[in-house]
């Protein structure tokens, strides 16, 4: 069904292929499913946490209103952490039980994009697209990602399953169904805000072109108790504008960013090869049937949240634009190749073309080159044990540089805990032996606390260790080489963690 309850279908149940049709073809398709889940959703599950997520776990541990987490106030401000506090509470501090909601919230949310596809574009549409959706790294990095990107966009896909479902058949258990959770997602992550924009698009479409059972009336009712709901986190994510600047991870984006952010190379080329393989098999030119709404809901869905998030980013200074920031975006983009396909396929070849989707998706992203693919590329779980072993092994203090941009002067102090939010690695993965904090990279506000710690607590030593993430950790140890009398000390990196450092320095002579 369109998105406006009208058919769009060619053809009934015979003109489908005679490969993968009726039952047996349904069952090859989700033992397929079934297989690229296993392998890119649930093997990376017990793999190391990466540092946003030894952030989850902080919170979960230590409270949302632990004081350290007052430099970077965001981070707690959000309803995900409900999910792995429960499954720490049952399971512990484990690294699959913290990511089994994500990987629960994915599946639910793969299914509601298939309804969605089925109802928008073609009856038979549902396995491409949600295959689709699996050939998006980013996709498939939410399942196994204790943060809350897997949560909304599982939120999201519901929301406008439900709104769909209600402007096409006027029930309002579905209008209050969608209005619960479309308020919910705000409160989820506070950069989801332009979401809210794929509401109002596909809902005034449908309005202007008089194709839903709701009434206006009704249909501003609901989105304006929506909106009041919506006022204490607009207020929140006002009081933390002004911090914003101390949270860039990112420069502003480029335009060539913004186009690979829009996959528009995925989905013209999916399109382009729909329609070449339709022409050199003669399939026919097929007639372009899908509803007007139905475009506007796809085209909202894939485009709002880049296109919004590039503009702040150039008019507030403040870029916002990180590519996980951009995840739930994706599903829009699987819709939209979806509905390019829709455009010269048969519709008796939908699941061929799944079926090749669905291979495309393992056989690319997955990471056959390892038995257990990691979620992430950081080991701070191996690290922390390479540095607790070199310091059985000898004893030596360990310089750790914190993994967050936050840790910088005014809010970091020498005196900061080592056991505070910006150093949550170490609550999580603790080593052993003397830590002392250091900020994200050397500043001048901090060198003088730096000095002291070389001075005092680093050169009387045989050995000490640098240990952070490789961009902040690499950074210090060339700042502390260059402050070391030449050719009485040596250094070397240890092991292979990823995008996580453990720098060893030792003395070679006196």
């Amino acid at each position: 069904m369109s998105a406006g309850g009208r058919p769009f279908h060619e053809g009934g149940a015979g003109t489908e292929s005679r490969f993968l049709q009726g039952k047996t073809g349904g069952w090859l398709l989700a033992l397929l499913m079934a297989a690229a889940i296993v392998r890119l959703w649930v093997m990376p599950l017990p793999s190391s946490f990466w540092v946003d997520e030894t952030g989850t776990a902080f919170v979960v541990r230590r409270g949302a209103d632990d004081p350290t987490l007052s430099v970077a106030r965001q981070v707690p401000a959000s309803i995900y952490y409900i999910l792995p506090s429960l499954m720490d509470r049952f399971f512990g501090l484990s690294e699959t039980a913290y990511r089994i909601p994500s990987l629960v919230a994915m599946g639910v949310a793969l299914w509601f994009i298939g309804r969605l596809a089925a109802r928008l574009i073609h009856p038979q549409a549902a396995w491409f697209a949600a295959f689709a959706c699996l050939l998006f790294r980013g996709f498939n990095y939410q399942a196994a990602d204790a943060r809350p990107y897997a949560l909304g966009t599982c939120v999201l896909a519901a929301s406008l399953w439900l709104l769909a479902r209600w402007l096409d058949e006027g029930r309002w258990p579905h209008g209050l169904g969608f209005a619960v959770l479309a308020a919910l997602l705000w409160r989820i992550h506070l950069v989801f805000w332009p979401l809210y924009a794929i509401y109002v698009v596909y809902a005034a479409i449908r309005l202007a072109r008089g194709e839903t059972r709701v009434q206006a009336g009704a249909l501003a009712a609901v989105f304006g108790a929506l909106a009041v709901s919506l006022v204490p986190v607009m207020f929140q994510a006002l009081s933390l504008m002004k911090e914003a600047g101390a949270h860039v991870v990112v420069p502003r984006p480029s335009l060539l960013e913004l186009v690979y952010a829009l996959k528009l190379g995925f989905v013209a080329g999916v399109g382009l090869a729909s329609a070449l393989l339709a022409r050199a098999l003669r399939w026919g030119r097929r007639e372009r049937r899908l509803a007007a709404d139905a475009w506007a809901l796809i085209g909202a869905w894939w485009l709002a949240l880049p296109a919004l998030l590039f503009g702040f980013s150039w008019l507030t200074g403040h870029s916002v634009f990180v590519p996980r920031y951009l995840y739930l975006g994706l599903p829009g983009a699987a819709l939209a190749a979806t509905a390019a396909v829709a455009t010269s396929l048969p519709a008796r070849h939908w699941r061929c073309a799944a079926l090749g989707a669905g291979v495309a998706a393992l056989a690319l992203l997955g990471r056959w080159d390892v038995l257990w693919p990691p979620h992430h590329n950081s080991d701070w779980r191996s690290a922390s044990r390479a540095v607790s072993e070199l310091v059985r092994e000898r004893a030596a203090p360990v310089a750790c540089p914190s993994p967050y941009i936050e840790a910088k002067p005014p809010a970091w102090s020498p005196d900061y805990p080592a056991d505070g939010f910006l150093y949550s690695h170490l609550v999580v993965y603790p080593v052993q032996g003397k830590v002392y904090p250091l900020p994200f990279e050397p500043e001048p506000e901090s060198l003088a606390a730096a000095e002291d710690l070389l001075r005092t607590k680093l050169k009387p030593t045989e050995r000490f260790i640098v240990y952070g993430p490789a961009g902040g950790a690499g950074k210090w140890a060339q700042w502390f080489t260059s402050r070391l009398p030449d050719g009485l000390w040596g250094q070397q990196r240890r092991g292979n963690f990823g995008d996580v450092s453990v720098i060893v320095f030792e003395r070679t002579g006196r």
